[in-house]
């Protein structure tokens, strides 16, 4: 990917006050940098949401902020539930030469002309039970994504596991090789889990959602939480 920037404004309105910030367009930001006193900043919609778009949180985004520059990952990013529009982004500067925790997201593939696994060519259900890995490696060497190769994936019972993902150079693994990617279902067997479990379970895992505090320094766990009450609490502590 290009390398991704974003040019931010010192913004002097906090805590409740940033609402009319964002009935102006802008949205309000924060910087932690190592340990020192974080920055509070803002950009126009258009471009803070192009960026976490492309970045995500495990692509380096180049930060320009009241005169100096940072290299940082995006460590919260939080939506309003409703609209579903984003309100409030934390940034974590990184030191371009020092490794980061970072989760990747995952994806299968398949062999060329195929757009399903075996299995589910064959009418059986896959279950994809991890969406993302945990992996540490310099920023710039964070990949964008992790593969694994859905052909394997045929009968009843086969199952894809982190360590059949392909790991570019430079990057560790930090989350546990067993750990399962996808399994195959049979329709039947799945239907009756739904029955046992009253109707809550589903096709689809749903991801775990963790919360971080908006302080502190280190490596950057990159978990999903878009929760409006994270944006206000980011928002206090700046």
């Amino acid at each position: 990917m290009d390398k991704v920037i974003l040019e931010l404004a010192k913004r002097d309105v906090t805590g409740k006050a940033v609402k009319r910030l964002r009935a102006e367009g802008q949205i309000p930001a924060v910087i932690h940098d190592h340990g020192k006193e974080s920055i509070v900043v803002m950009a126009p919609y258009s471009e803070i949401h192009k960026v976490y778009l492309q970045a995500g949180k495990h692509h380096p985004v180049s930060l320009k902020a009241d005169g100096h520059s940072y290299t940082a990952l995006i460590k919260h990013a939080t939506f309003d539930p409703k609209k579903n529009r984003l309100t409030h982004v934390v940034f974590n500067a990184v030191n371009a030469n020092q490794p980061v925790t970072a989760e990747i997201p995952v994806h299968v593939v398949y062999d060329e002309g195929n757009d399903a696994s075996p299995a589910e060519r064959a009418g059986l259900i896959v279950l994809h039970q991890l969406e993302a890995v945990e992996v540490e490696a310099l920023p710039g060497d964070l990949p964008d994504v992790l593969t694994f190769n859905g052909e394997k994936l045929v009968e009843v019972g086969d199952h894809a596991t982190v360590a059949d993902l392909v790991i570019p150079a430079g990057v560790t693994l930090k989350t546990e090789l067993e750990h399962a990617l996808a399994t195959v279902f049979e329709p039947s067997a799945l239907a009756a889990a739904n029955d046992a479990a009253g109707g809550d379970a589903d096709d689809t895992d749903a991801t775990t959602e963790e919360t971080e505090e908006a302080g502190g320094e280190g490596g950057v766990k990159t978990s999903e939480s878009d929760a409006a009450a994270e944006g206000q609490k980011d928002e206090k502590k700046a």
